[in-house]
């Protein structure tokens, strides 16, 4: 089991944090975020379809809703998921208006209740790191951060090809990254 994992109730099931702002498992070189051990999506998604029968884009839906847009779930780990509890006989699907609609079987809500006390970690991980995430400050950064992000793309497109404008913005952001490399945070009775 993964750290900070504990008992207790959360918004929702959990989700695989692996697009933290819109980067996916990558955010460059050597940056992994992992959220979830291996194993943990099989139970968000049967907690997901104990709500209510979905499709597998409605299922993705839903995981980057309940994340609050943080995680992206891509086909390639939804899919395989929903037909390995399917293998399972944890879901059942039907065709459906030429959609594939998947329900939770009772053997995958037995499946649930009998490992609550993991689907119980899960959420307290994913909604410890939401409340951390969306306090005010931490979405102010995040603003700081795409509109940074935006601008240094948006001058790079407005001159195309300028060397002088490309080695301007290359300069900036290494001192921005040598800057940021040295935060850290202040003891008591440091001074600015």
């Amino acid at each position: 089991m993964g750290p900070g994992r504990g008992r207790a109730g959360g918004p929702w099931g959990g989700t695989p944090w692996g697009n933290f702002w819109g980067f996916g498992a990558e955010a460059g070189p050597g940056f992994k975020w992992k959220f979830f051990d291996r194993g943990d999506l099989k139970f968000v998604i049967l907690r997901l379809l104990d709500r209510k029968p979905m499709h597998g884009y409605e299922v993705m839906r839903a995981l980057e809703e309940e994340s609050g847009g943080c995680y992206r779930a891509s086909a390639g780990s939804v899919y395989p998921t929903l037909q390995m509890l399917e293998d399972q006989g944890f879901v059942a699907s039907s065709e459906e208006d030429g959609k594939k609609i998947y329900r939770i079987t009772e053997a995958g809500r037995k499946n649930l209740r009998e490992n609550s006390d993991v689907v119980d970690e899960i959420t307290e991980r994913v909604s410890d790191f939401t409340n951390r995430y969306f306090r005010s400050e931490m979405r102010d950064l995040g603003r700081s951060f795409s509109r940074f992000a935006q601008v240094a793309f948006e001058r790079t497109v407005k001159w195309p090809g300028d060397p002088d404008v490309v080695q301007q913005i290359k300069d900036i952001i290494e001192r921005a990254t040598h800057d940021l490399e040295g935060v850290r945070p202040r003891r008591s009775g440091e001074s600015s």
